[in-house]
């Protein structure tokens, strides 16, 4: 095997451009949800009401996401990824419409809150192709020797958008309000379609255009369940995530328990961002694909660690460390999972196993808000958050003894054959 170069993947130009893409998207709508949250909660009080915007996006997310998979799997992916993002920027320019006070002070509070619901569902529905969409495009723009390391730089990217984002919610919402922090989001949509201008159109890789939507969705399902590496990287995820999401209560801890407002709430936000950075510069130093099964269950077991941490705390810094902590974590299973998604999918398929990955995983971070909310509203927020954490560690125990395969698992010979086959 080739000796490891931290920066293979940045030596392509249209990779670069493809992280600048990814970032603004992501940061644009992880501070979108984030934002949101924070009006939400403002009008109601309600833990309950920040499960429901979770809930609002995940059911068209889930619901679509075979479908959209076999679509992307279908079409050139760089108009389709257009489509998405000109989807995202309605949605956005709705949301900076409804915290508008020239435009609400004319409509009821409940008719305010259930058009934002219904927006937040509208942007599930972009959010069911956008996942897959990138996800196969990735793979046309790097070879597949350099995935691994592109892998390393394309997760952290997204975990940076995906912290950074919400922190720069709290910070904007302090600074400029709700509403113009609506006017910033919507700019860095139009950032991202600028970007998507200067990567070129690729070619379809299916060799089954016009194969029947029913065989298709089966065949991706099928795949996933029979590759072990990669249903056991999902599966361990998605209860992670589902359990330990904390982070959509940090408004109530920023409000009633720590008492910082927003700008505590901002450093709050942040504090995963700085570990997600870190994951970042080491991780392209030190592969993870080398005994990857047994660094994703500890990467995971720390994120449980870290929950518990940050519910159990009443120091506003202590608070802050467990948050930087599940960050560095969770950038580290992020990374290895896409390692392993990349490496075990063929390219034909790649849109159909990242519809699964999002039903997994990403639409468990709504998901996960939606446990939250509803268990802080039946049992407290701080038992809650310490019960989520808890299921998070029972998860990574549970996994790595039932599955002593994966947790064996090593991606240096998958990374070799691919070397071979260029």
């Amino acid at each position: 095997m080739a000796k490891n170069d931290p920066y293979a993947a940045l030596r392509f130009r249209e990779f670069n451009v493809f992280l600048m893409l990814r970032f603004a998207m992501v940061f644009a709508w992880s501070m979108q949800f984030v934002v949101i949250e924070w009006q939400v909660y403002s009008i109601t009080k309600n833990a309950l009401s920040l499960g429901i915007i979770g809930l609002m996006e995940v059911i068209p997310a889930v619901s679509l996401a075979l479908f959209a998979g076999h679509i992307v799997d279908q079409s050139e992916k760089r108009g389709l990824l257009f489509k998405c993002l000109f989807g995202f920027s309605f949605v956005s320019i709705g949301l900076f419409l409804l915290t508008w006070p020239r435009v609400t002070e004319h409509l009821s509070t409940s008719l305010t809150l259930y058009a934002i619901y219904f927006l937040v569902f509208c942007g599930g529905i972009v959010r069911a192709f956008l996942g897959p969409t990138i996800f196969s495009l990735f793979a046309l723009i790097v070879p597949k020797k350099v995935y691994p390391n592109a892998a390393t730089w394309s997760s952290s990217v997204w975990q940076m958008g995906a912290v950074v984002g919400p922190a720069a919610g709290g910070f904007t919402i302090h600074l400029i309000g709700v509403h113009w922090s609506m006017c910033v989001i919507f700019g860095f949509s139009l950032f991202a379609l600028i970007c998507l201008s200067q990567i070129k159109k690729k070619p379809i890789m299916n060799p089954k255009i016009g194969e029947p939507v029913m065989q298709s969705l089966k065949e991706g399902i099928l795949f996933v369940r029979n590759s072990k590496a990669v249903l056991g990287a999902l599966t361990l995820d998605m209860i992670a995530v589902l359990f330990g999401g904390a982070v959509a209560l940090l408004p109530i801890y920023a409000q009633d328990i720590l008492k910082v407002g927003p700008q505590g709430f901002g450093i709050l936000r942040a504090a995963p961002a700085v570990g997600a950075l870190i994951t970042m510069f080491t991780s392209a130093y030190f592969p993870l694909y080398k005994k990857a099964g047994i660094k994703l269950l500890a990467a995971v077991f720390g994120f449980g660690v870290s929950i518990i941490v940050f519910g159990l705390s009443t120091s506003f810094w202590l608070s802050v460390l467990a948050l930087f902590m599940s960050g560095v974590t969770d950038g580290i299973s992020m990374i290895i999972r896409q390692t392993i998604l990349q490496l075990k999918t063929p390219d034909h398929m790649r849109g159909r196993v990242a519809s699964v990955n999002s039903m997994f995983v990403g639409s468990s971070n709504e998901l996960g808000a939606f446990e939250s909310g509803l268990t802080a509203k039946l049992m407290g927020t701080v038992t809650a958050v310490v019960f989520g954490g808890s299921m998070t560690l029972i998860t990574v125990l549970a996994t790595g003894i039932i599955s002593p395969k994966f947790r064996k698992l090593d991606l240096r010979k998958d990374l070799e054959e691919h070397e071979k086959s260029e």
